[in-house]
């Protein structure tokens, strides 16, 4: 991307793709431990051990022993947000422009850790916090391209009800998928997150076409 360091191909830095990865690292070993054990019983010095980092190292990443998971349920979409704002100049909605992307399978790994995580989510009240504050984070990022899109406000209610759908489509589809009692059967989180996609696609098409009756039997 233009303007970051890191070379031509706006790369991050090789510091910062370090850091990346020991984030990740450390978020599948969390995982890991808290499906094995339980998130109680797990201390942040069991994690920074399995994760070969001292102690202060994973303080000075995470706010909180729950809080080392964030990485896991934030790549996908901080990811998703660094393509849709390449897309500049693009009339389409965010979901349009989501549904055109190529989406690769994901590494496995890391998709097993995903699917473990959301599944302790349901019992977990700290591990659901941070899912839904990840959620909360991308929403105003949603809204926020939304409005540079239409030129409106981020703060417009329509912008706002259009992020919040989006959003919620988007993390309806993960722990559809997520939960689902066998994931190695049925469909793919790429193949349900493009289903949950075009249903907010239709809506916003439903919406325009009812926006566009009541203007024409006004006139």
């Amino acid at each position: 991307m233009a303007g970051r360091a890191g070379g031509a191909t706006g790369r991050p830095p090789l510091t910062e793709r370090r850091r990346a990865a020991t984030r990740r690292e450390i978020a599948e070993e969390a995982v890991r431990l808290f499906a094995a054990k339980g998130v109680a019983a797990v201390t942040a010095e069991d994690i920074a051990s399995a994760s070969g980092v001292s102690t202060r190292t994973l303080w000075r990443y995470f706010r909180s022993k729950e809080e080392c998971v964030r990485p896991l349920l934030t790549t996908g979409l901080e990811l998703l947000t660094e393509r849709l704002r390449d897309c500049e100049g693009d009339q389409r909605s965010l979901a349009e422009a989501i549904l055109s992307f190529r989406r690769d399978a994901g590494d496995a790994s890391g998709l097993q850790a995903l699917g473990d995580l959301l599944r302790l989510c349901r019992d977990e009240p700290g591990l659901r916090a941070v899912w839904l504050e990840a959620h909360y984070d991308a929403e105003a990022a949603f809204a926020a391209m939304i409005a540079e899109r239409t030129g409106r406000p981020a703060e417009d209610l329509a912008v706002r009800v259009e992020a919040g759908v989006l959003n919620t489509a988007l993390r309806i589809g993960v722990e559809e998928w997520a939960l689902r009692p066998d994931r190695s059967k049925g469909p793919s989180i790429a193949e349900t997150l493009t289903r949950a996609l075009r249903m907010v696609d239709a809506l916003e098409i439903s919406g325009l076409a009812g926006t566009r009756r009541t203007s024409d039997a006004g006139r």
